[in-house]
Formats: structure tokens, C-alpha cells, sequence
């Protein structure tokens, strides 16, 4: 009977410990489209962006570049993205001087 106690408050502490692990809803939802500034390029190439401090992979861009990007994954600690636009930073309008 001693055994079973020890084993209800061991669930007891691992369940509640497991709560507090939940991750924090993402910023950002598959198949929503978000313009972006390229500020990275990551090992494989591809463009880095962060949506509220969450990494976001673009293939086929570039450091400087605007872009228009669909989520098409999100995992854990990043998301991927599609290029729907690009516009490269030089070609960005710069308003009235």
C-alpha cells in the first residue's frame, strides 16, 4: 500500500511538470501570408527571418531582400516559409527626401 502512494505522488508531480512545459502559441499559422525583412542567411542558404522573435527559413533569399512569404511548416523553435514576393532591399521605395 506504501508503494502505491509513492507511485500516485510520483504522477502527481511528473503530470504537473509537464504543464508548465506547454510551448507558447506561435506568432504565426500555416498557409498565412506575412511580409518579411531577410536580416540572416542560414548554413543551407536560405534567408532568415524572425516573426516576433521566431526564426523563419525562406528559401531563395537573400540578406536585404523585402519579401511576402506563406508558412508553410511550423515546428518547435522555427517555421518555413515560401517566397510568394521579393523585393530586393535597393529596389525598396525610400519616400520623400
Amino acid at each position: 500500500m506504501r508503494g502505491e502512494k509513492v507511485m500516485e505522488d510520483f504522477g502527481r508531480r511528473r503530470e504537473s511538470g509537464f504543464r508548465g512545459d506547454r510551448e507558447p502559441p506561435k506568432p504565426v499559422k500555416i498557409d498565412e501570408e506575412y511580409e518579411v525583412d531577410i536580416k540572416e542567411t542560414s548554413q543551407r542558404g536560405e534567408g532568415i527571418a524572425r516573426i516576433e522573435g521566431l526564426v523563419v527559413f525562406v528559401p531563395g533569399s537573400k540578406v536585404g531582400d523585402h519579401a511576402r512569404i506563406r508558412i508553410t511548416r511550423i515546428s518547435r523553435k522555427f517555421a518555413e516559409a515560401q517566397l510568394v514576393e521579393r523585393q530586393k532591399h535597393e529596389e525598396k521605395e525610400t519616400g520623400p527626401l
